[in-house]
């Protein structure tokens, strides 16, 4: 009988057990309760990862690994020489979030937001390695996590609101054609916004600029890097975007207010009517301006290009991206909310019976 292991991987800013922040609060269900602590109750086995709030999606892999298997985090010789940080970081000897990592491990990996380029990334590594790694780095110096070959230790990846192929709520502020100051707001969202921008700003350490989640969630290089992801073929793949928009019929869309944050209504309503296109050609047109206040509805569903249909109870299959109904809610929802409160722990246990269904 299969034993499924559940890993919570948090978004930006976000938090985990090896956290000081975790001994207020869960990242995960916020002031409604620790939703992977009440999953133990119900005897799920689950964990939840503390990655660097704002690294980048191969920080936090590497990170994620290590937290899993127990080990020293190892960035990579090639990486960290080519985006000028330590190689090594916090060992996790001794604390690992599982207590047996072996090739009898069956994970689900869950990611909010940017935790869900974490985890497919994470799974792109435990099963094909990293060949710049492996070039760089003799055998017996370099970290398991490059070599591969695990990937039958993942059973299933969910993705939740995750800007699996970038958010324009990074594009949009770079795009010299886009004035973001045209959109009249009230003075209260335009403060609120203010505030949410100071809490997320980057403390630049000397890293490259590249070597930060900002960097990944734009558009160009969010799905540039999903051209070094593969759809496994036995893994199951479950993603759930969320629109708290209401859709207007120019082909905008504004926030609903009973639906988003007040601390995402300034953004929500910018994103709602940017329209450009990127350097690499990525035509950003009405399709994208449904969002959930930080990420876009479209870039949540599946990666572009990759395998991938509705939702169908009847019909879970591996190696397609099975992709749950639009839920009408906003991007905190998943965590509890935050001026806007939510208590998600239904939505997450009727999740992990459905995984813990599957064969």
């Amino acid at each position: 009988m299969q034993h499924l292991t559940f890993v919570f991987c948090h978004g930006l800013n976000g938090w985990g057990q090896y956290d000081e922040q975790y001994k207020k609060s869960s990242y995960w269900g916020g002031q409604s309760g620790n939703v992977a602590e009440k999953l133990r109750d119900l005897g799920y086995d689950t964990c939840e990862a503390s990655v660097a709030p704002q690294g980048s999606a191969w920080d936090r892999a590497c990170e994620l690994y290590a937290q899993i298997a127990g080990v020293r985090v190892d960035y990579g010789e090639a990486h960290s020489k080519e985006y000028q940080h330590d190689r090594f970081g916090r060992d996790f000897s001794g604390e690992p979030l599982i207590p047996i990592w072996n090739d009898n491990t069956r994970l689900v990996l869950i990611g909010h937001s940017f935790g869900g380029a974490t985890i497919r990334l994470l799974s792109e590594l435990l099963a094909n390695g990293w060949e710049e790694e492996r070039a760089m780095t003799p055998a017996g110096e370099r970290s398991a996590l490059f070599e591969g070959g695990m990937a039958e230790r993942i059973f299933a990846i969910v993705t939740l609101a995750a800007p699996t192929n970038g958010t324009t709520a990074y594009d949009m502020v770079f795009d010299p054609n886009f004035d973001t100051k045209r959109v009249k707001l009230p003075l209260k969202y335009r403060l609120l916004d203010r505030l949410v921008v100071a809490r997320t700003k980057i403390k630049m350490d000397g890293r490259d600029v590249r070597d930060w989640a900002s960097w990944d969630m734009q558009l160009d290089n969010a799905q540039a890097l999903n051209q070094r992801i593969s759809t496994l073929p036995h893994v199951y793949y479950l993603s759930v975007a969320a629109d708290s928009t209401e859709h207007e019929d120019d082909g905008t869309c504004t926030p609903d207010l009973e639906a988003t944050d007040p601390l995402f209504v300034k953004k929500s309503t910018l994103m709602g009517r940017y329209s450009g296109t990127t350097k690499n050609g990525c035509v950003v047109d009405d399709s994208w301006h449904a969002n959930d206040g930080l990420v876009n509805t479209i870039s949540a569903r599946a990666p572009f290009g990759a395998p991938q249909k509705p939702f169908d109870r009847s019909d879970i299959q591996r190696g397609v991206w099975n992709v749950l109904p639009d839920r009408h809610a906003d991007h905190g929802f998943f965590q509890g909310g935050f001026m806007k409160k939510s208590d998600p722990f239904q939505f997450y246990l009727d999740l992990v019976k459905l995984i813990s269904s599957l064969k």
